[in-house]
């Protein structure tokens, strides 16, 4: 416990606010997809967003995203639930949303003996910013992204 708590003191103040909304933010997020269904959820969180937020710079915007990115799945590890890829892209959208840093949620299937899997993730600029280890080329993505925020 020592060891997370030195680790989270660390971090930059903006990291360590970004991981305390995921943390608070994932559960929530879980919840009223079970409780709401996607398009309830998606709604309710795009009304929460800035559209006349501009956000950073292209250079700074690609590193903020990363730290995001990066916050959302160590909340994910270290938090008390750990809800579906789909919430926690819906979470990193949001979050990167609130920024003004635009981003595509994403929403991919694939077959796999004989049953139908289904993954999401959030893309910027042709990157997928939640998956580390490409796992999202193995889905076939939906042609346009169910999300994007803010407006290009």
């Amino acid at each position: 416990m020592w060891e997370r708590l030195r680790r989270f003191s660390a971090l930059e103040r903006p990291a360590q606010e970004l991981f305390l909304r995921a943390v608070v933010l994932l559960p929530l997020v879980a919840l009223s997809l079970r409780w709401r269904g996607f398009r309830e959820t998606q709604a309710a969180l795009e009304r929460f967003l800035s559209k006349a937020n501009p956000g950073p710079d292209a250079a700074l915007a690609s590193k903020v995203a990363a730290v995001t990115a990066h916050m959302v799945n160590a909340a994910d590890r270290h938090g008390l639930v750990h809800p579906s890829c789909l919430a926690k892209s819906l979470t990193l959208w949001w979050l990167l949303g609130r920024q003004g840093i635009p981003s595509h949620l994403r929403i991919g299937i694939r077959k796999e003996k004989e049953k139908f899997e289904a993954h999401a993730w959030v893309e910027r600029e042709g990157t997928a910013l939640n998956e580390p280890e490409e796992h999202h080329h193995h889905y076939a993505a939906f042609d346009a992204s169910l999300a994007a925020s803010p407006p290009e």
